[in-house]
């Protein structure tokens, strides 16, 4: 992690961009604050709210991926009146992709902190949709009021918000019964991840492409195309991690389809084994494991290189750094050196 405290204190660009990305969740997370707000005279038992935003939400580690999206607006000039604005969109995409994945995947990993009676693990994650979704049109309207946004504008970002994630959703809905062939890796990395993670990536590209009067549609293309790469990359990573919970629940994952073409033996081992969805069972398998590994490394480290050819600021070195560094950030800290 330090290698990102390093690029972002020498990092003018990302420096900037983090200062903005913080002040645009403190807006989502006091507007979400004026939303959840019961009706007078509820009873305690019924009582909805937020909680402190705890400091570890606003850390360089809780933001990376978000701070890297607003530095994009910097990289294609973006109007300084229009970035904020930007960033709190950034946020909002990132609480509804995060709270729908906690409801398929029985996760919960909060994002607004939001006290509710009894466990509350799955209203939590709906509450969060529904208080984010009146965010998002207040903001619409404030844009509107401001002269900021004209009402086509906002029109075109309600809609759009949603159209962008569709196909995301559909590829998440196609698992939920499980995945009985595997696929070939090359079509999980070109195609399923693409849908799964890797436009996701691009969501950050929305706002500026209806809003920006002369926007370099051709250098955001380039910077979309590096930012897909690089979130392949954290998937592929997110494969090796996740390889014993994606076997058990039928998942699709880069790593056991090579293993299904490879090695389809090793499947065989795995059908009378107790195994736990937190497992380390990459580890079982490192020689196919590394070079997936390797690859992942090598999709990041060229996606950050070229955002530095592009004005982020970060040398080939320097990307291979902060590749390496993605290993702790995703839990794979035991391949970081291998």
């Amino acid at each position: 992690m330090n290698v990102w405290t390093e690029f972002w204190n020498a990092g003018r660009v990302f420096k900037a961009a983090f200062a903005e990305q913080q002040t645009a969740i403190h807006a989502i997370y006091d507007n979400a604050d004026q939303m959840l707000q019961v009706p007078p005279n509820t009873p305690d038992e019924y009582l909805v709210s937020m909680q402190p935003v705890p400091n570890e939400y606003y850390t360089l580690r809780k933001n990376i991926f978000s701070t890297l999206f607003q530095s994009m607006y910097h990289l294609m000039d973006c109007d300084p009146e229009h970035r904020l604005f930007y960033g709190k969109l950034i946020h909002l995409f990132r609480i509804w992709v995060t709270s729908a994945d906690n409801l398929l995947d029985d996760e919960d990993k909060v994002v607004i902190p939001i006290q509710m009676p009894g466990s509350s693990r799955v209203m939590r994650q709906v509450v969060s949709i529904m208080a984010t979704d009146r965010v998002f049109q207040k903001l619409l309207w404030e844009g509107i009021a401001q002269n900021a946004l004209t009402p086509h504008q906002a029109q075109q970002l309600s809609e759009r918000s949603l159209q962008i994630l569709l196909p995301s959703a559909a590829q998440e809905a196609s698992e939920e019964e499980g995945v009985t062939e595997r696929p070939d890796p090359e079509t999980v990395l070109s195609v399923i991840h693409r849908y799964k993670t890797g436009i996701l990536f691009n969501v950050a590209f929305l706002a500026p492409e209806i809003i920006e009067p002369h926007l370099d549609r051709k250098r955001a293309a380039a910077l979309k195309t590096a930012l897909l790469q690089f979130g392949i990359g954290c998937q592929v990573l997110d494969d090796i991690r996740d390889m014993a919970r994606d076997y058990l629940e039928q998942r699709h994952n880069y790593l056991l389809s090579t293993l299904w073409k490879k090695q389809p033996k090793f499947f065989q081992t795995l059908e009378n084994r107790e195994l736990a969805v937190t497992d380390r069972l990459y580890l079982d398998v490192l020689p196919t494991a590394l070079p997936t590994a390797q690859l992942g490394f090598s999709m990041m480290r060229d996606g950050l290189q070229t955002l530095g050819e592009m004005g982020l600021g970060i040398s080939r070195k320097t990307a291979g750094s902060l590749a390496e560094s993605m290993f702790a950030v995703l839990d794979l800290k035991d391949l970081e050196y291998a």
